[in-house]
C-alpha cells in the first residue's frame, strides 16, 4: 500500500503518527520528506504557463470574461 500525505509542517501531530501506525500495523515503512512549491510558484515555473496566466489576468482586468451557470455548463458539455 502506498499513501501520500501532503500537509503543512505545522500540521504534523502525534495524531498523524498514530494514524500512520494504525494504517501500517506491524509493517516496515519508509518515510520520505520533501518540500513542495506553493501553487503560485508551481504555476509560474513554466514560461508558457506564466504568459498564459498573465494574459488571462489581463483579460479579466479588461472585463473579457465568460460567465455561465452550472445548468448552462451541463447543457453545453453534458453532466457526468
Amino acid at each position: 500500500m502506498i499513501t501520500t500525505y501532503r500537509l503543512h509542517v505545522n500540521e504534523l501531530t502525534e495524531d498523524l503518527i498514530a494514524s500512520i501506525k494504525s494504517a501500517f500495523k506491524n509493517k516496515t515503512i519508509e518515510i520520505i520528506v520533501s518540500d513542495t512549491p506553493d501553487e503560485t510558484e508551481y504555476l509560474l515555473a513554466s514560461e508558457a504557463n506564466r504568459k498564459s496566466l498573465e494574459r488571462s489576468m489581463q483579460q479579466a482586468e479588461e472585463g473579457e470574461i465568460v460567465t455561465f451557470t452550472v445548468q448552462e455548463f451541463q447543457e453545453k458539455y453534458g453532466s457526468k
